[in-house]
């Protein structure tokens, strides 16, 4: 289970080993906060999926965790089973949209919403 931090400046999804092996990827995922469009709550994360799996682990409405690649950029997934999740849409970021699974989605909506100027630390949220 992934641990998302919501940090003054930005917003970091540290991936446990296995997700880690599952998405192709070494390193954590960092989001500037500035770089944040908008932020949605979902019910059915799969209806926000687009583009291919290129690279990462998918198995149909049950699991998806990696990068998708579509025709203007690429996005990443974190996505369990068909619980509420998180639809962060970015702007001059490494990931054009990062879709996240946590029973926290409240919490996390809660704490981005928080000019970073008023944070004074991170904030620790548990991914699905």
């Amino acid at each position: 289970m992934a641990v998302l931090f919501v940090h003054p400046d930005r917003l970091e999804i540290r991936l446990t080993r296995a997700e880690k092996l599952m998405s192709l990827r070494r390193s954590d995922i960092e989001v500037p906060l500035d770089s944040i469009r908008s932020a949605v709550l979902t019910e059915d994360p799969w209806i926000w999926v687009r583009g291919i799996r290129a690279p990462g682990t998918a198995i149909p409405l049950t699991l998806a965790v990696g990068s998708w690649k579509f025709h203007d950029g690429k996005d990443f997934l974190l996505i369990k089973g068909t619980r509420t999740s998180v639809v962060i849409d970015l702007d001059g970021a490494e990931f054009s949209r990062v879709i996240v699974t946590t029973r926290h989605s409240l919490t996390l909506l809660r704490a981005l919403r928080l000019p970073p100027v008023e944070a004074a630390h991170a904030t620790e949220i548990a991914a699905d």
